[in-house]
């Protein structure tokens, strides 16, 4: 069977959109976008930003020029680690913050 040349540069470049939508900054590679989530479905991160910021919490997420970069993101999050005392451990956070940068920042 014979591929056309013009099918082939069509696959290929679908393939290239799909990999350049799920990419993630070089800090969040390999982290476990899972255990991000479960993690912070398990912590209540939602209610506790709803009582920080009202609405649905969704307000917290890009604060005038605070959050710009994804190591600032990751900072964020241990800070909130630390001070909610959640003892997550450091591949945790940054599962934690790369489902945030996915679903909010969208950081490339």
């Amino acid at each position: 069977m014979k591929t056309s040349p013009g099918l082939l540069l069509v696959c290929i470049l679908n393939w290239l959109c799909m990999a350049m939508a799920h990419a993630q900054p070089a800090i969040f590679q390999g982290a476990d976008m899972k255990l991000g989530a479960q993690l912070i479905q398990e912590h209540q991160c939602a209610s506790c930003h709803v009582n920080k910021v009202g609405g649905n919490g969704d307000a917290i997420y890009k604060p005038q020029g605070r959050i710009q970069t994804p190591a600032l993101l990751r900072g964020m999050v241990e800070h909130c680690n630390t001070e909610l005392n959640l003892s997550l451990f450091p591949e945790e956070v940054t599962a934690v913050a790369a489902v945030l940068s996915r679903d909010h920042y969208r950081f490339k």
